[in-house]
């Protein structure tokens, strides 16, 4: 069976829900999440944080197979480059309603240090963002889907509600939870489609259209990032990467970067402030998402919330003692807490940052 090409054909238009609970004080919590509105069964995932703490040094690799052929030769690579500490299935729940699914397998691994030698020039995510893009790209009916340290994503073509409990997901204890429910509109629903898009620590979910992908997908190709996944919000996971990770940018300034201010607003800024902007308008230009969106970013060390400068998405925050959660919409909030201790609506362009044990708060502005 090859899920590649094993996509529905059903279409309908409507807009993603996206939610995110942490707790800035690093307590674990389980994932016994729900959401349905907003959904059409055609996609729903989760990520989720400090859930592999026997195995918190080790890359954790989830990987959907269409056959034992591509299963195979998709281990065999990972052994070229890596030492694996531990695999197993992905422990999942037979249900009935989640039909059509692909083999799936976890491994826990290690870059060799035969490895390092042979590719000296890369650090030991370099060689993990390598494999992950060979295989993706290159091995028929083999995905990797998540690849980082102590996290995971959990996706498939269902209600969020249902592949939750596909995958046992109240079995789990993390620190930050993503959550996806998916309403395709430019691409049809298909298992390695599903949100979250994940890379290294990075998990990216996504409510609206990247008008830019073609863009995007070009600007990353030049640094060597293939997007095989054929939705547009893998370029977002993969810019985040490039940005933050290889470029070394502050958060802000990725930010900007991605949703940047308009040229008029630019202009009235002060000299320092202009300065930046418009250097991070020439440089990062490849990198500018287009068209309406909000989108939520965790990584190992907390969750970020953005949306497009005009608001065509939207975006709610809200405190409850050490814990920060981030949905579409405020009644998504209101189910799980309904007694918040403060509430907000995103700024265009402006991030919602939460840390891991409280550091610069929840809200912060941008540089622009």
């Amino acid at each position: 069976m090859n899920h590649r090409k094993r996509i529905r054909d059903e279409k309908e238009i409507s807009g993603c829900a996206i939610s995110g609970i942490m707790s800035e004080a690093g307590r674990r919590f389980n994932g016994e999440l729900n959401m349905h509105e907003r959904s059409n069964g055609l996609g729903g995932g989760f990520a989720a944080y400090g859930i592999y703490p026997e195995h918190a040094d080790a890359y954790a690799l989830h990987v959907m197979y269409d056959d034992v052929n591509s299963a195979q030769r998709c281990e065999d690579f990972i052994r070229q480059h890596c030492e694996v500490h531990g695999d197993e299935p992905i422990p999942i729940r037979p249900m009935a309603i989640i039909r059509g699914r692909p083999g799936l397998h976890r491994y826990f691994v290690s870059v060799t240090p035969d490895a390092v030698d042979r590719h000296y020039e890369l650090t030991e995510d370099d060689i993990i963002v390598h494999m992950v893009m060979r295989i993706n790209a290159s091995i028929e009916g083999a995905f990797v889907f998540s690849s980082g340290k102590n996290m995971g994503v959990f996706k498939g073509v269902g209600f969020p509600e249902d592949i939750g409990r596909f995958y046992r997901l109240e079995e789990y204890e993390g620190t930050i939870w993503t959550a996806h429910g998916r309403f395709p509109t430019n691409t049809t629903g298909w298992w390695g489609g599903a949100h979250p898009f994940g890379l290294l620590d990075w998990s990216v979910v996504h409510n609206g259209e990247i008008s830019s992908y073609g863009i995007n997908r070009r600007y990353l190709m030049n640094f060597g990032y293939d997007c095989a996944l054929q939705t547009d919000t893998e370029v977002i996971t993969y810019l985040f990467d490039l940005l933050m990770r290889k470029h070394e940018l502050p958060l802000e300034a990725a930010c900007m970067a991605l949703a940047p201010p308009f040229w008029r607003e630019i202009d009235r800024m002060d000299p320092e402030r202009r300065e930046l902007a418009r250097t991070i308008r020439a440089v990062y230009g490849g990198a500018l998402l287009n068209g309406p969106f909000s989108v939520l970013v965790a990584t190992r060390d907390g969750m970020i919330g953005f949306n497009d400068r005009i608001k065509l998405r939207p975006m709610t925050a809200a405190r409850k003692g050490d814990m920060l959660y981030i949905a579409s919409e405020e009644a998504a909030i209101r189910v799980i807490a309904d007694d918040v201790d403060a509430l907000w609506h995103a700024e265009g362009g402006v991030p919602i940052v939460g840390r891991l044990n409280g550091a610069n708060g929840a809200k912060e502005t941008s540089v622009a």
